[in-house]
């Protein structure tokens, strides 16, 4: 096994291609649990039918953990709408339809995206009149069951030389309500600096699914919380934001 071409540098983890496999390597420090669960959460992926890459092994190399996968000869969503920008409203629906058809399946053993957000909140710096709040809004939200990504954005999204969408990156995969996954794609948008891109997801994505905008909405103060107890501080301070908005346009 060959370390000699990075294809992405990633906070606590690198990137390698050899040959026709991707090769995930993860800093020493990085919880072996976290690394186990996201070869896992892959591997259960695969039989739903969606194409995804498939899991080839887990590795220990020079003592840090690897995942090895299919490589995907192609470009992301992300790079073909930076080269492409006129183009990008296509590119946009096709995020959603690709999302849509995820949504439409289960995986009875993915943990419970409930479950983790309450998780998150009762971690997050928030005081605990608003974690109180916040997890009783949680409670009341409908419970569905569906295949959840959590990090659904154009860069996790590539298109092979045959045409061939693959998503990438199942380490937050849940099963749960598919407008809370919607609604942190909307958070991605606006993380990144795409305003307009955020708007323009959130209207297709709803128009497409036939869910009204403001169900997605009230998502969102919920996963900004879950959100906020990762990230930088500059994203943290973003995403508490959100968890004060009442009101949307």
């Amino acid at each position: 096994m060959k370390l000699d071409t990075i294809i992405a540098v990633r906070k606590n983890k690198t990137i390698y291609r050899d040959g026709d496999q991707c090769i995930k390597v993860f800093d020493e420090h990085f919880s072996k649990e976290d690394v186990l669960n996201e070869a896992l959460n892959q591997a259960r992926i695969e039989g739903t039918g969606l194409n995804i890459p498939k899991v080839l092994g887990v590795n220990m190399i020079d003592g840090k953990w690897a995942i090895v996968s299919e490589f995907i000869e192609g470009k992301t969503l992300a790079q073909l709408i930076e080269e492409d920008p006129d183009n990008k409203d296509d590119y946009l629906s096709l995020l959603v339809d690709l999302q849509l058809e995820m949504h439409s399946k289960t995986c009875a053993h993915l943990n419970k995206l409930k479950d983790k957000m309450n998780r998150k909140i009762s971690e997050s710096t928030l005081d605990a009149t608003t974690r109180y709040e916040l997890h009783t809004r949680l409670e009341g939200m409908p419970k569905h069951n569906k295949v959840c990504h959590g990090d659904f954005n154009p860069s996790n999204i590539i298109i092979a030389e045959n045409g061939t969408p693959y998503i990438l990156d199942w380490s937050h995969a849940t099963q749960g309500n598919a407008s809370a996954d919607a609604a942190r794609t909307y958070l991605l948008f606006w993380l990144n600096g795409d305003i307009e891109g955020a708007k323009k997801y959130l209207d297709l994505f709803s128009r497409k699914s036939n869910t009204a905008k403001q169900y997605i909405q009230k998502w969102m103060p919920i996963v900004a919380a879950s959100q906020s107890v990762k990230g930088n501080e500059h994203e943290r301070a973003l995403l508490l934001s959100w968890v004060d908005v009442v009101d949307y346009e």
